[in-house]
C-alpha cells in the first residue's frame, strides 16, 4: 500500500525543521538558527490516526535569488511540492508575511494541490495572538497556529493534512507488480535501457504520471512477471555535470528509490565504477532495496577471456558493501543479456520479501553456534538465546543474547553470512538487529 506524501515548505528560517522533527518524533533534520541549513529534502515516516504517512522536509524557497545552493533548494523543494498529497506551508508570526511568502503562496496555489497553512512560533497559549489574521491575505484558507518547539497547534494541523489523504480503498496496489526503479549516473543509458525493455518485452503498456519532475512510470507485462519501471531519465542534463547537476542526479535517484522494490544501479562497462556511482549504489543500499547491478555498453568494450572476470572483481571492490547484488553485463543498444534481467528481477525481489520461521531460523542459528563458538571478553562469553524474523524489504532478524556488548561485529557479519547461505538471500541486504534479556521487543 503506498503512502500519503505529506511536504513541508516555505521560506527559510521559519522552523520547518523543527516541526518535521516534532511530527516524527526524532531529531533527523538538522536544526539552527541559520538560513539554507536543510539543503536536501529529508524524508521519514509518521503516523497520525492510523494512518501511516511520509513527510518530507525541503529547503527554504526564496523564489526570486540567483544564489545558486539556494536556487538548487528552491528546485529540489518544487519537485516535493509536485509529488505531494498535501503540503504545509509553514509562515513566522514574529516576521509578519512577507513579500517572499506571497511569491511562496502563488507557487503553491499554480501547483493546484491541497494547502494547509501553519503559522509557526506562536508559542504562547491562551489568547491567539490577532496578527495570525493577516495570514489571510496569502489567499490560502484558515491558518493554523502552530508551535513547532512545544508541539502546540501540531494535532489539529495533522487533522487538517488527514482529510486531504486518498481514501485506502484507493492506494490499493497490485502486490504482483514489482517496482524497478533505473538509477545512475547521468549518460550511462537508463533511458535506453527503459527504451528497450518497453520495446521488446512489452505485452501490455500505459503511461502513468511519474514522481519526478521528467520522468514516466511504464507498466507492462511479460512472461516472467508484471512490472513497472521507474525511469530516472531526468537525471541526464546537457550542461557539464558539475557539482549541482550531480546533486540533482541524487535527489531524482533518491524519489525513485523510495517508491522502488528493486533498484537496477546502471554502470558504463568504459568508465567502470566512479564516485557518482558509488553515491548512488550507496543510497538504494542504506534503503534496504533489493539491487542487481548493471553494466551497460559492454558490447564497446574490447574483450579477451577475462575481460567480464575482471570488471566483476572491479566492481566488488569499488562497491565492497553490496557483494550480495548480482552483476549482469548487457547492451540496451543492442539488446545483448536484456532478457536475463527479468529473471534476476524476479529472484532478488523474492530474496527480499522471504520469511523464515522462528523454528527454522534457530535451527541455523544453533547449526552456526555450533561451528564457530561465539567470543569472549575478559572471560564472559556471549550467550545467544534465539533468533527471530521481524520484517522484509529487506529481511530483517533479531537476535537475544545475554550482553549485546559482547556481540562484535564480525560475529555478526559471520551469522549473516550463514543466514545468506542457508536461504539463498541473493540481491537484497540483511538487517541483524542484536537485542539482549531484559530489551522490550518492539
Amino acid at each position: 500500500m503506498s503512502r500519503p506524501l505529506v511536504a513541508i515548505v516555505g521560506r527559510p528560517n521559519v522552523g520547518k525543521s523543527m516541526l518535521f522533527n516534532k511530527l516524527t518524533g526524532q531529531r533527523l533534520s538538522i536544526v539552527e538558527d541559520t538560513p539554507g541549513v536543510t539543503r536536501d529534502r529529508l524524508y521519514a515516516q509518521a503516523e497520525w490516526r492510523g494512518r501511516t504517512f511520509d513527510l518530507v522536509d525541503t529547503g527554504g524557497i526564496e523564489p526570486g535569488t540567483d544564489n545558486e545552493i539556494l536556487s538548487f533548494m528552491r528546485d529540489q523543494a518544487e519537485i516535493a511540492i509536485q509529488n505531494a498529497a498535501v503540503i504545509i506551508f509553514v509562515c513566522d508570526i514574529k516576521t509578519g508575511m512577507t513579500a517572499a511568502d506571497h511569491e511562496v503562496a502563488a507557487m503553491l496555489l499554480r501547483s493546484g494541490k491541497p494547502v494547509v497553512l501553519a503559522v509557526n512560533k506562536m508559542d504562547q497559549t491562551g489568547q491567539t495572538n490577532p496578527d495570525i489574521y493577516e495570514f489571510y491575505n496569502l489567499g490560502l484558507g484558515d491558518p493554523y497556529p502552530l508551535s513547532a518547539v512545544h508541539g502546540h497547534g501540531t494535532g489539529d494541523l495533522l487533522d487538517a493534512c488527514f482529510d486531504y489523504f486518498p481514501p485506502e480503498e484507493e492506494e490499493e496496489e497490485d502486490d504482483e507488480v514489482i517496482k524497478v526503479a533505473i538509477i545512475g549516473k547521468p549518460n550511462v543509458g537508463k533511458s535506453s535501457l527503459t527504451n528497450r525493455i518497453l520495446g521488446q518485452e512489452r505485452v501490455i503498456v500505459s503511461d502513468v504520471a511519474g514522481t519526478t519532475r521528467d520522468a514516466v512510470d511504464s507498466y507492462f507485462e511479460n512472461e516472467t512477471g508484471k512490472y513497472l519501471i521507474i525511469d530516472t531519465a531526468g537525471m541526464r542534463k546537457k550542461s557539464k555535470v558539475d557539482d549541482r547537476i550531480e546533486k540533482f542526479s541524487v535527489l531524482r535517484a533518491t524519489m525513485a528509490i523510495e517508491r522502488s522494490d528493486v533498484c537496477l544501479i546502471m554502470i558504463d562497462a568504459n568508465e567502470g565504477v566512479t564516485e557518482q556511482d558509488t553515491k548512488v549504489a550507496g543510497l538504494a543500499h542504506e534503503a534496504g532495496k533489493a539491487c542487481i547491478i548493471v553494466v551497460n555498453k559492454w558490447d564497446a568494450v574490447e574483450k579477451d577471456g577475462k575481460t567480464m572476470k575482471r570488471m566483476e572483481e572491479d566492481i566488488r571492490r569499488d562497491l565492497s558493501y553490496m557483494t550480495y547484488a548480482p552483476v549482469v553485463f548487457l547492451s540496451a543498444l543492442t539488446g545483448q543479456r536484456v532478457e536475463k534481467l527479468f529473471e534476476q528481477i524476479v529472484r532478488v525481489n523474492m530474496m527480499a520479501n522471504l520469511r523464515v520461521s522462528t523454528g527454522t531460523l534457530n535451527s541455523v542459528l544453533a547449526d552456526a553456534t555450533t561451528r564457530v563458538q561465539p567470543p569472549t571478553d575478559k572471560g564472559r562469553r556471549l550467550k545467544i538465546y534465539y533468533m527471530t524474523q521481524v520484517g522484509v524489504k529487506p529481511p530483517h532478524f533479531v537476535v537475544f543474547c545475554n550482553d549485546a556488548k559482547l556481540f562484535h561485529f564480525s560475529y555478526q557479519r559471520y551469522l549473516e553470512n550463514q543466514i545468506r547461505a542457508t536461504f539463498g538471500l541473493e540481491g537484497t541486504p540483511v538487517r541483524l538487529t542484536i537485542r539482549q534479556k531484559g530489551d522490550k521487543e518492539d
